[in-house]
């Protein structure tokens, strides 16, 4: 009510003045409770999740290691600063001892690349290291089959479906087995279990190929490192840049022919592909046999700092990836204030804010859609400022938040319990 003002019929107060403008008592207002999500050591406080196990089938320091498994360590780290005590069990690693801590977590690695996963299902089911008060199942096309042997509380992680990576990266026998233990015997396992994905486009093809129920598989996005941000120039002759494993379900020998078709037209670019894999002598040779030894550049793998730099140096990143859950460096080099041209696959149409922060297109349009951002300085001025905005809106506090608070969730089921006051209940939604 306005200060001041008087009420028809409204008697004067007693002791007033006749006639003159009574003020009212101003109604006595409740203390303002600001809504907002629980922070992450909040959750951690409140809840009984304190001992968690995660099984993955790399960690970061794996030669092959990848997209999946930082984001395994942005999540982990997390939890163990907040207070959880955190295990991840892994294979082995080249060159690295069994057991480490890394982040305030312990990585355990036994067995190798394909043993990994009877022997991590064997030695859970046998008690091993527990008990946990939570388990995280990543679920990197081959499965650990936790719904069989975990008797905890669980999710589990499926970045991305395997699908045809299969046929890419074994041989037929052992290529229709992989298949056939992601679509056909795995899924009705898992049909119970909580899933969390990447991305939306991820979770439509999990339901499609799979057959999860929908109302089981949550998104929780990945995030960005604090790090990546636009500084420095960029390169002074356009500079289009690639980063992943040099492994056939990147399709770089479809980039490479792409950018050998670009160059043509501008004659100045410059390209890197940044990344290592068996790959890497067929990719070298092709390059050699286009004369293009000079201006397309394998440097191998970067250190952090190195990547860094060379987001920041790009005009353009590229991806002619055929799965993906998600992209990171896509969004990484957004941050970094560079715009992306990428195939129009589940996880990159996440990734990519189309005709926003980059262009999605089929694989033959890469060398057209790449020479538009190259020569159009107002298109390229306007997908640099979108790939600010896209970029600010992912951050790895809130995923590791999110995730956390999932398996409180699917731990207050397991005991029976209302879910704990502070917010759980309102995370479910958003967490789809």
């Amino acid at each position: 009510m306005d200060e001041g003002r008087t009420v028809p019929g409204q008697q004067p107060a007693r002791g007033g003045r006749p006639g003159s403008a009574v003020r009212l008592a101003e109604p006595r207002q409740a203390p303002w409770i600001e809504a907002r999500e629980p922070t992450l050591a909040e959750l951690v406080e409140r809840s009984g999740v304190r001992r968690v196990h995660m099984l993955a089938w790399r960690d970061l320091d794996d030669p092959e290691a990848g997209g999946s498994e930082l984001h395994a360590d942005q999540v982990a780290a997390a939890w163990a600063a907040a207070g959880v005590d955190v295990s991840m069990r892994t294979a082995h690693a080249p060159g690295h001892l069994e057991t480490a801590t890394r982040n305030g977590y312990s990585v355990v690695r036994k067995a190798g690349r394909y043993m990994v996963f009877p022997r991590s299902a064997i030695s859970g089911a046998l008690g091993h290291g527990g008990p946990w008060d939570g388990l995280v199942e990543i679920w990197n096309g081959m499965p650990f089959f936790s719904p069989v042997w975990a008797p905890c509380p669980r999710v589990v992680f499926l970045h991305h479906v395997h699908g045809e990576m299969w046929r890419m990266v074994l041989k037929p026998p052992l290529a229709k087995i992989g298949e056939t233990l992601e679509s056909t015997i795995a899924p009705p396992l898992y049909r119970r279990t909580r899933m969390l994905t990447l991305s939306e486009s991820s979770r439509h093809e999990i339901i499609e190929m799979l057959g999860l129920p929908p109302a089981n598989i949550s998104v929780i996005p990945p995030g960005i490192d604090g790090r990546y941000a636009p500084l420095g120039e960029r390169s002074p002759h356009p500079l289009v840049l690639a980063v992943g494993r040099l492994v056939p379900v990147k399709r770089f020998d479809i980039l490479v022919d792409a950018l050998i078709r670009l160059r043509q037209q501008h004659p100045t670019m410059e390209a890197i592909i940044v990344g290592e894999g068996y790959e890497r002598p067929a990719l070298e040779a092709q390059i050699r046999a286009a004369g293009a030894t000079e201006w397309l550049k394998l440097p191998g793998r970067v250190d952090d700092d190195g990547l860094l730099a060379l987001y920041r140096r790009a005009w353009v990143l590229t991806s002619a990836s055929a799965r993906e859950g998600w992209g990171m460096t896509i969004t990484e080099a957004a941050a970094c204030g560079t715009p992306s041209v990428a195939t129009n696959i589940a996880g990159h149409t996440d990734a990519v804010a189309d005709g926003l922060s980059g262009l999605l297109v089929e694989p033959r349009d890469l060398a057209g859609a790449l020479g538009r951002v190259i020569g159009d300085q107002g298109l390229r001025d306007r997908l640099v400022a979108g790939a600010l905005a896209h970029a600010a809106t992912f951050t790895w506090a809130n995923t590791a938040r999110q995730t956390y608070a999932a398996l409180v969730q699917e731990a207050a089921k397991h005991s029976r319990r209302a879910p704990r006051p502070g917010g759980l209940d309102r995370l479910h939604g958003p967490l789809r």
